[in-house]
């Protein structure tokens, strides 16, 4: 059974995807050089793990939404799940380096999008957890089938401003809000009722018709 090892060697924006994606490089490595793996039926966890990093005074304000204020993060600070992801391999000996496609989103209920945006600089520490089936030839070149073992797993250290370039393709120099239908339709009304010629300038008059601040 080919025993095989994981690397993630770089990541890059998706320019041409009809969606937010990044694009990890994934270098797979077989132990036994000889084996002929025919493919590989490869699945993904993506996971960041978010107590493998210092944040910046401004980064802990904009992550109370997640975790809470700062001095219980001993406490709440954890791993969160971030995308599944698959890829098919093809045919290889010894090495092989594929391109495993992860799909983002700006929607900002998803707490990764919250986390990705409340970052400013430096790296993201991820975890990309492996699973699912290698097709192989033994020695007297029949067909073999065995499972990826649960423990193979690789570490990157995402830049944030990859994960910003990608977004800035998508959505330049705006973001993207799901609401549930009521609210929805309430704030469409008000938009109606006050001839407000935009969803900008709509929120804009609500955060300035708030009793508290809102800093702009």
């Amino acid at each position: 059974m080919p025993e095989l090892a994981f690397a993630v060697e770089n990541v890059v924006a998706d320019q041409d995807a009809a969606a937010p994606l990044l694009m990890f490089g994934v270098r797979i490595t077989c132990a036994e050089p000889s084996i002929q793996v025919q493919s590989v039926a490869l699945r993904c966890q993506v996971q960041i793990e978010s107590t493998r990093r210092r944040y910046l005074p401004a980064e802990q304000a904009r992550l109370v939404d997640l975790f809470g204020e700062p001095d219980r993060w001993s406490r709440t600070l954890r791993t969160l799940l971030w995308a599944h992801a698959s890829a098919v391999v093809p045919s290889f000996v010894g090495t092989t380096l594929v391109e495993l496609p992860v799909p983002c989103t700006f929607d900002f209920n998803v707490a990764a999008t919250k986390y990705f945006h409340s970052l400013e600089h430096g790296e993201i520490p991820v975890s990309l957890q492996f699973s699912g089936t290698i097709f192989y030839a033994d020695n007297d070149d029949a067909l073999q089938v065995a499972q990826i073992p649960w423990d193979k797993e690789a570490n990157y250290r995402l830049p944030v401003a990859v994960w910003r370039e990608m977004m800035s393709i998508f959505y330049p120099n705006g973001a993207w809000l799901r609401l549930r239908q009521d609210v929805f339709d309430r704030l469409l009304g008000y938009k109606a009722q006050q001839g407000i010629p935009t969803w900008e300038a709509t929120i804009e008059s609500l955060l300035s018709a708030s009793p508290q601040r809102v800093p702009s």
